[in-house]
């Protein structure tokens, strides 16, 4: 009969064929998925390759200037000006960008040190951009919602030019 030990090692054995073939078949699931991700990985590739050969189509300046010329009327464009292009330091601050006022020197100061140190304030406190109501007339150099400046205005306008109108915050 079989010992004990030729017993074992046949259990041995037999775990060790069955962890082998545990480890192939992953080993096989896993380089399925690489094919798998490779041939999207193409696809994906040719997809961008199609999408730059349509865009160097769609762009291209005599299709862009025939279109321009069949819808004018409907669409009225007229080129840029230079004068009509602004610096991004001209443009308003965001409202996410408007600095806090300190109300907690106003409040410690009482009635008696609001004055003086509501000059301290005054003087520490950052521009806010004003808007103008609606329907008031736009002063020379305003961007309309398309953001084109729009030409106009006297000789007063040439001096403040590079000026943005703003208020102060308290």
């Amino acid at each position: 009969m079989l010992k004990t030990f030729d017993l074992v090692l046949i259990g041995v054995m037999t775990a060790a064929a069955a962890v082998t073939y545990t480890i192939k078949h992953r080993a096989e699931l896993k380089l399925e998925e690489v094919h798998r991700l490779e041939t999207e990985i193409k696809l994906e590739k040719d997809t961008i390759d199609l999408l730059k050969a349509d865009w160097a189509l769609q762009s291209q300046p005599n299709r862009l200037e025939r279109l321009v010329k069949a819808y004018n009327d409907e669409l009225q464009l007229q080129p840029t000006e230079s004068t009509a292009l602004v610096h991004a330091k001209e443009l308003p601050m965001l409202k996410s960008e408007v600095p806090v006022p300190d109300v907690t020197e106003a409040k410690a100061g009482g009635a008696t040190g609001a004055a003086a140190k509501g000059a301290t304030v005054a003087s520490k406190a950052q521009p806010v951009p004003t808007t103008a109501p609606r329907g008031a007339a736009e002063p020379r150099g305003a961007v309309d919602p398309h953001g084109v400046v729009e030409p106009g205005g006297g000789a007063e306008d040439d001096v403040d030019a590079d000026e943005i109108e703003t208020g102060s915050v308290e």
